[in-house]
């Protein structure tokens, strides 16, 4: 992955020049005007270096390296100075900045000092216990890795792409991560929530409408598709869109052509096209909800999502990461959590995916008294689990023996197998290509094995 710089300069014109340079170099930027924006970015998902003007209102580069080196000691920081300024560089220095260039800025003296920062970090990152995906995402788990892989893979093509998954399982993120890794990165990313638009709504919002075109379409107005030339279109929620809308999102989908509400002039679209859902469409299509050539045109990269509650590793990276960003905008910056809350935490099932994580950790922080949360403040706010030391100990379920004689070794495997993939299948709302994936098996061999057992006409999935 492509090593990201969060660039602070209160002149706008320097900075889109700057940003230039740096993504001309083949880094991934971020450009805010204040020192006090940087932070909140900070707060959000990591960087791998910040170069950052002296002079900015407000908030001053000398702040924003205090505020970095206190809660950040291994992020590097790059200070940009005038000639007039050298002696707040060599300051900021002594204060623990990485290196410092003067202004006016090129690249040959840019590149180098990013550069040598960047390798006098790269232990501390590679050491780091958590795996940043371009977007915000945190996660640590083998799973969660193997979705930054597709990821990236998914950012070096212009295909459609399909991101499955419950909801609250950062959907959203993914498609922002796509996108901010992909060619289109410097256009826009347009999101539509299909599921909150009615039938007569959405055709307007999609793709715009005349003056005229209905009443209260008292000026023409481009939708969606014409705001994301050049970059991407996310479709939310694809699974709520009605069967009449399926046929012209087809043919956008495959021609790249639309009309506004109102016109004949046919209109051609450059977007690259994502969707999101935490519905079945296999299912959907099967029962008639759902074209099934508009599920194959969709589904040509797919990436699912997995449950929280199969991602322990993370569910403890996900907490401490939201306890830092609730403490300090809370004003608790001392706050911690202990192991025993921690282990509460992975024990829930967590329905409501890493939002519900989020809303959680939020809480805790914000009803904490003292300066650490313990296992019985996470009990009291989840409600779903007793205290650790009421919980009665969870002996391992023993395969029960085959009835009356001996069978063969095959049967008695063979039965279990369907229970596991029954079980499987519910833990993943009946989402089959989730459940092969958890399963570590690909879709063939899955449907293989409903085959086998009988459960292909039986489940309505």
């Amino acid at each position: 992955m492509r090593e990201s710089v969060l660039l602070v300069d209160d002149e706008v014109a320097v900075g889109l020049v700057l940003k230039s340079l740096l993504q001309q170099a083949g880094y991934m930027v971020q450009d805010v005007t204040s020192g006090q924006r940087a932070l909140e970015l900070l707060e959000q998902r990591p960087f791998d270096v910040v170069l950052s003007d002296i002079r900015m209102p407000g908030m001053d580069g000398m702040m924003l390296l205090r505020e970095i080196k206190g809660r950040w000691p291994d992020l590097p920081l790059v200070m940009l100075t005038a000639h007039g300024t050298i002696e707040l560089a060599v300051e900021a220095m002594k204060a623990g900045a990485a290196d410092f260039v003067l202004k006016p800025v090129d690249d040959e003296q840019l590149l180098p000092v990013i550069q040598r920062a960047l390798e006098a970090s790269r232990p501390c990152r590679e050491a780091a216990p958590r795996l940043p995906v371009s977007g915000g995402m945190v996660a640590g788990s083998s799973v969660m890795a193997e979705v930054q892989r597709l990821i990236r893979r998914a950012a070096e093509a212009s295909s459609t792409a399909l991101i499955l998954g419950e909801s609250g399982t950062g959907k959203e993120l993914v498609v922002e991560a796509i996108h901010n890794e992909s060619a289109r990165r410097e256009r826009p990313l347009v999101k539509v929530h299909c599921g909150a638009l009615s039938e007569t709504l959405i055709e307007s919002e999609l793709f715009g409408h005349e003056k005229g075109a209905f009443t209260g379409a008292v000026a023409a107005r481009p939708g969606r598709v014409e705001l994301a030339q050049g970059g991407t279109l996310f479709l939310d929620e694809i699974g709520d869109v009605s069967l009449g809308f399926q046929v012209k999102l087809l043919r956008l989908l495959q021609e790249s052509e639309f009309e506004r509400v109102g016109s004949s002039r046919t209109r051609k679209a450059d977007v690259r096209y994502i969707a999101a859902t935490h519905r079945d469409l296999e299912a959907m299509c099967r029962e008639g909800t759902f074209r099934e050539d508009l599920y194959y045109r969709l589904n040509v990269l797919a990436i699912c999502l997995p449950p929280l509650r199969e991602r322990g590793d993370d569910v403890r990276l996900l907490a401490r990461h939201f306890l830092a960003r609730f403490s300090q905008a809370s004003g608790k910056p001392g706050v911690t959590i202990d192991p025993g809350a921690l282990d509460r935490l992975v024990a829930h099932h967590w329905p409501g995916n890493v939002r519900e994580l989020q809303n959680t950790m939020e809480s805790l922080v914000v009803w904490s008294d003292g300066a650490t949360i313990t296992a019985q403040d996470v009990c009291r706010r989840l409600r779903s689990l007793p205290p650790l030391e009421a919980r009665p100990a969870e002996a391992p379920a023993d395969l029960p023996p085959p009835a009356g004689d001996l069978a063969p070794l095959d049967h008695w495997l063979a039965a279990h197998e369907r229970q596991y993939i029954l079980h499987t299948l519910q833990r993943c709302g009946n989402n089959r290509t989730m459940a092969a994936r958890l399963l570590g098996i690909s879709r063939r061999a899955f449907y293989n094995k409903l085959e086998k057992h009988g459960l292909l006409q039986d489940r309505a999935d």
